[in-house]
């Protein structure tokens, strides 16, 4: 039989701020993409990373958030230069981001830019949402992805800012506890802890049955105190407890 590669891809941006208007963030740029590549639940070697000029000023609370300067990026390529790989990259692929609307409207903004007749990424791309993931499995606690990094032992030591490669790859290590079938796993350790405790109670059992049973027999002033309780019960109440 043929195996079947299952790919997914997990991606995170950066961008030059973020200006909530609907249904794009216009007016801010996408400045950096990262994307790791899962094929059958394991993270490969292969990703999709690179820094853009935005042509745009980052914004002073962008720049907080990722320490990237537009000094750094006057050099790096627009984002016509890159878009066709990178939708090469993505395409009939399981699209994994966190927040997944903020970066799917940063995307089709920036195609939209280029040409109307680009697809969207929804169109080429199955999207998965892990914070409406994380929020299903843990109601009324805080998801962010440094909280489910926290809450399973993932090393968020290099994480001192944002960015875009190394949010993917976290978010790829997230994505793969979420949904692993460790469970069940555990369920079934227990089952078997508590089948190996209950052979052992039945294996005592079996060597006390095996034990001489020790008899104790009443003494004869309790035979006496027995038998004046009985007559005593036949006075009051008229007949015998126990026939002799």
């Amino acid at each position: 039989m043929k195996k079947i590669n299952i790919r997914q891809v997990v991606l995170d941006i950066e961008t030059t701020g973020m200006n909530l208007s609907h249904p794009y963030y216009i007016g801010h740029r996408i400045i950096e993409i990262g994307v790791i590549e899962i094929i059958n639940r394991h993270i490969t070697k292969n990703y999709f990373h690179t820094y853009i000029n935005p042509q745009k000023t980052i914004s002073k609370e962008a720049f907080n958030i990722h320490g990237i300067s537009n000094t750094f990026l006057n050099k790096k390529p627009f984002f016509s230069d890159i878009f066709n790989n990178f939708l090469n990259f993505i395409k009939n692929s399981e699209l994994i981001i966190h927040n997944a609307q903020f970066d799917i409207n940063f995307l089709n903004y920036e195609l939209s830019l280029l040409n109307n007749k680009l697809p969207k990424i929804e169109n080429i791309c199955i999207v998965k949402d892990t914070l409406k993931m994380a929020r299903n499995i843990f109601p009324g606690k805080r998801n962010s992805l440094n909280s489910l990094c926290s809450r399973f032992n993932i090393n968020i030591n290099k994480r001192n800012l944002h960015g875009a490669l190394l949010d993917a790859k976290l978010l790829a290590k997230v994505f793969l506890f979420m949904t692993t079938k460790q469970n069940s796993f555990q369920l079934n350790f227990l089952k078997e802890k508590n089948n190996s405790f209950n052979n052992q109670l039945k294996i005592l059992c079996k060597k006390l049955i095996k034990k001489k049973r020790l008899i104790l027999n009443a003494s004869n002033e309790e035979l006496r105190l027995h038998k004046l309780k009985l007559e005593l019960i036949k006075n009051t109440c008229g007949f015998n407890l126990w026939k002799s």
